[in-house]
């Protein structure tokens, strides 16, 4: 028989025609029971290690003395799984929710939240009792946990609400001044993360979640949608009554002033006009004193000036005037002038000298 008809000739010699195919896929999962079993814990994590189910190990601890970061080993998988959980500070972030306070008005409250998972006080602790552990086996997942602190966060902070009026909420010291510690809805947040974080038993979030809770604030309080509108027309209104009582008390000192001032403006020319009376009959009694002076020095010729005033307003171009015979009015008109003091005494009266140069004078009456 020849090489080519024998079939034992092309088997390899102390094996099956198996064994060159298997040790490639023997070596590979060799290769992965390997990679399954190394365990890096890193930093920003905590790890739990569970066999068939239950839970062989833990890494949870990050103090720098006592830190289990770094590289373990477990059995492969699918004997041994890892589950892996973020132990950095978390931010629960829920959608604004309507709530009431105490004097029955209904707010938009918007707040966050920052959790975590705290680490095991000592690895001496037990597995079961590890936060990490808790939260593992009462949560999950992060969607969970913060599911569950929504509700509880919802009802804590709603009865805090609830027991503030809204103006105690919105009350501001002084509007320059940012939001701190002591404004009213930073009370109320502290509040309510105290009533959270002092829960025992099955509400508490450590014993029984597994949740540390760091802080919690206020973001925003505001007014329902439907509400707003008329809110702000009531806050225009508002607005508008206090504008027009400032007009009303601008208008009634500006009356106050302009009677103040006329009045004075009153009194001024009041004393003004006084003086000026007075001025006035000084200068007619000195006129009058000056005149009757002027009159006693030839009361004939004060009576021809009379006389003629007279006539001055009595006689015109269609007058008719019906006079005595014994009329002093009468008598002018028919005497004419009476004779002047020089022409009835010619003797009072100087004669002209003739001067050197040719002109002439007169000399006064020596008396």
């Amino acid at each position: 028989m020849s090489a080519a008809a024998s079939p034992s000739a092309e088997l390899p010699q102390g094996g099956s025609p198996w064994t060159g195919r298997l040790r490639p896929v023997l070596w590979l999962l060799l290769l992965g029971a390997l990679l399954t079993s190394v365990v890096l814990v890193d930093e920003n994590e905590f790890v739990i290690v569970e066999r068939l189910g239950v839970i062989t190990a833990v890494y949870d601890q990050t103090q720098p003395t006592a830190s289990d970061r770094g590289l373990h080993f477990k059995w492969p998988w699918p004997i041994a799984t890892v589950r892996r959980f973020d132990r950095r500070e978390l931010l629960f972030d829920p959608p604004a929710r309507e709530m009431f306070t105490r004097d029955r008005k209904n707010v938009t409250v918007s707040s966050f939240l920052t959790w975590r998972i705290p680490s095991a006080k000592s690895a001496e602790v037990p597995l079961e009792n590890r936060p990490v552990v808790q939260f593992y086996r009462r949560l999950g997942s992060r969607e969970n946990a913060e599911a569950r602190l929504d509700a509880r966060l919802r009802a804590a902070l709603s009865a805090e609400i609830g027991q503030s009026d809204l103006n105690g909420l919105l009350h501001v010291d002084a509007s320059d001044r940012g939001p701190g510690e002591e404004r009213p809805l930073s009370a109320v947040a502290q509040r309510t993360l105290a009533a959270l974080t002092a829960a025992t038993g099955q509400d508490s979030p450590v014993e029984n979640l597994g949740l540390e809770l760091l802080d919690l604030r206020i973001r925003r309080i505001n007014l329902p949608e439907g509400n707003r509108i008329a809110v702000y027309e009531r806050m225009r209104t508002e607005r508008l009554r206090i504008a027009e009582r400032y007009r009303s008390a601008g208008a009634a000192e500006r009356l106050r002033i302009e009677s103040q001032a006329q009045r004075q403006s009153d009194e001024l020319l009041a004393r003004a006009d006084a003086d000026a009376e007075r001025i006035r009959g000084e200068g007619d009694a000195q006129a009058l004193t000056i005149l009757n002076e002027a009159h006693a020095l030839d009361p004939q010729l004060y009576e021809l000036q009379r006389t003629l005033a007279a006539y001055s307003q009595i006689l015109n171009r269609q007058s008719t005037v019906v006079l005595s015979a014994g009329s002093r009015l009468f008598r002018l008109l028919q005497e004419g002038l009476p004779p002047t003091t020089s022409e009835s005494n010619p003797a009072t009266v100087p004669a002209p000298q003739a001067n050197p140069d040719g002109a002439t004078s007169v000399e006064e009456p020596v008396e």
